[in-house]
């Protein structure tokens, strides 16, 4: 269900009192249409530099994504815990070895915002590449689709 602080309540108070319910804020869906054309220009620099799609992404996600670093004990594998994701260095606390990395957002996690950067983190590496992208005014109009400024 969508709808104000006062609608939910009002729904929620009628419903299975022994049933547990999830509230989330609502966030407006990021268009199609944005995200393919990221995906278009990461699959044309990756052509050109003869790399892989998915090693493009991630350097875009590293230069133009959002990061946080978070640090965990030495032993433990974070691959099982972390996507996208480079070793920040190592640390001994209190006798204890830990080391630190810096966790990548995936886009598909991002918000129309912090996507919106992303893309024009992509269209600059493309434009750097000679990659013909949309112009200023076509890349405005699609992400008038998608975002609330």
């Amino acid at each position: 269900m969508i709808g104000t602080i006062k609608q939910i309540i009002q729904y929620l108070f009628k419903q299975d009192k022994t049933k547990q319910y999830e509230v989330k804020e609502y966030r407006e869906k990021r268009s199609l249409n944005a995200n393919n054309y990221a995906w278009k220009l990461i699959m044309e620099i990756a052509n050109v530099m003869k790399v892989s799609k998915e090693e493009v992404y991630i350097e875009m996600l590293k230069i133009y994504g959002q990061s946080e670093i978070v640090s965990v004990l030495a032993d433990i594998d974070v691959s099982k815990y972390f996507k996208y994701y480079s070793e920040a260095g190592e640390s001994i606390l209190n006798g204890r070895k830990f080391k630190h990395y810096k966790v990548y957002m995936g886009s598909s996690e991002m918000n129309t915002k912090q996507m919106s950067i992303l893309i024009d983190g992509i269209v600059q590496e493309a434009k750097q590449l000679d990659i013909e992208t949309m112009t200023p005014e076509q890349l405005s109009r699609l992400k008038k689709e998608w975002i609330n400024w």
